[in-house]
């Protein structure tokens, strides 16, 4: 997995693809300030908005990872979009012997690089409107105006609004959904 996360960010780095942003400060973020110089897990952690998330991480043995140099660039579900997902769905996903699918869905909400609000939005509106970001899962993610707002549409043709945007991290920066994404 490790070796993966790496080599995608290595890949979008030689295209010229990763931006370097200055910090943009702390933004609140679930009654949380997310310094800038805390990783992705670190600021997650102190996030009252998402728990289910920072439960999942763990028990998907992905807090190493995201607590690595990256740069990575995390879609971030609320607690509230887990609740939208069928009855049973997080507590089985959470079962050890799903693992596999748990990580599976983690890992298609992280895409390689610092990709900033203006990174997504210049990408969309090159491409007509919509604008394709290949996942360290490995399918693709589908990056859309919504007015003056971005909306991201998972495998499955379901769409997560972005709530909360460039929420910089010391590894990257976290853009905040209210809908789970389904490879």
């Amino acid at each position: 997995m490790k070796l993966k996360l790496l080599a995608a960010s290595c890949c979008l780095a030689t295209l010229g693809m990763v931006s370097v942003h200055a910090d943009h400060g702390p933004t609140n973020v679930g009654g949380a300030s997310m310094l800038p110089e805390r990783n992705i897990i670190e600021n997650a952690m102190n996030s009252g908005d998402h728990e289910t998330l920072v439960a999942a991480v763990q028990a998907a043995n992905l807090v190493e990872v995201l607590q690595g140099e990256g740069p990575f660039t995390v879609f971030a579900p609320v607690d509230g979009a887990f609740e939208r997902l069928p009855a049973g769905t997080v507590e089985t996903l959470l079962q050890p012997e799903n693992l596999s699918q748990l990580q599976t869905v983690l890992t298609y909400h992280v895409v390689p690089g610092n990709l900033t609000r203006e990174d997504l939005w210049e990408n969309v509106m090159a491409r007509d409107g919509a604008a394709s970001l290949k996942t360290v899962q490995g399918e693709h993610l589908t990056v859309m105006r919504n007015g003056n707002n971005l909306m991201v549409m998972d495998a499955n043709g379901a769409s997560a609004n972005v709530t909360v945007v460039d929420v910089a991290q010391a590894n990257g920066v976290i853009h905040v959904i209210d809908r789970v994404l389904m490879p």
